[in-house]
């Protein structure tokens, strides 16, 4: 119920605005931005290692596609050429982050590559490689031991 004084003035009732002024405004923005600034390069560094762990594991499994053509060939290059892939990207489907090849150098070895491709081209471990040996290494700065160990 309205009192005598705020019947006398009606504009006193409703004068508090219920909005933002523009200093906590710029306040809330500030807080957003600080927060964004330190999300993001976390948010893509673990996109990155997720995209790295994809690729070592497609890796993993073109190797044991080569130890099947050699069981059933009794070498990993049947007909005297590089062998054909089952698929040349990382990962299989959508936007190719790696590109898988295969270099095989007579009948008795292999290396297959993982090139970072599109947003990674700029990651720290660099192309990614597996041996018949199963030897593991990363041509960028961070090493092979950091690269294959996460």
């Amino acid at each position: 119920m309205l009192t005598r004084k705020e019947i006398k003035n009606p504009v006193r009732v409703f004068s508090h605005n219920g909005g933002f002024t523009l200093i906590e405004l710029m306040v809330v923005v500030a807080i957003v931005g600080l927060l964004a600034a330190i999300a993001y390069p976390s948010y893509t560094s673990y996109v990155q290692r997720a995209a790295r762990g994809d690729a070592k594991g497609a890796l993993t499994e073109l190797s044991q596609f080569m130890e099947r053509t050699y069981t059933e060939n009794g070498t990993y290059t049947p007909g005297g050429s590089n062998p054909t892939l089952p698929y040349t990207q990382s990962p299989k489907t959508g936007t190719a982050k790696y590109t898988l090849s295969i270099s095989a150098s007579g009948t008795n070895t292999y290396t297959l590559q993982a090139l970072p491709t599109g947003i990674m081209s700029g990651d720290a471990c660099g192309n990614l490689s597996l041996d018949n040996t199963g030897a593991k290494t990363a041509s960028g700065s961070l090493g092979s031991i950091a690269c294959w160990s996460k």
